[in-house]
């Protein structure tokens, strides 16, 4: 069962802001933000299956400027 979003006005969340984000981190529950009743605004926690970096995803080349071997075909 889903538990219910708590729900504060704008001006106490930019009074909270960083509290808020920590309560939202421990506890996983949302925090919906309001302006004048409407909500305009939803703080989640992140998920948990995020890529955490990006090491090994990149090819390191030592030499970008020397020409390849390759053959170009220069007609098109």
């Amino acid at each position: 069962m889903a538990t219910k979003d708590r729900t504060i006005p704008a001006g106490e969340f930019k009074a909270r802001c960083l509290a808020l984000l920590d309560e939202v981190a421990r506890t996983g529950r949302a925090v919906r933000v309001t302006k004048r009743g409407r909500p305009v605004a939803r703080v989640v926690p992140l998920e948990e299956h995020e890529p955490a970096s990006l090491r090994g995803s990149v090819l390191h080349e030592t030499d970008l400027v020397s020409p390849v071997e390759a053959d170009w075909d220069a007609t098109t």
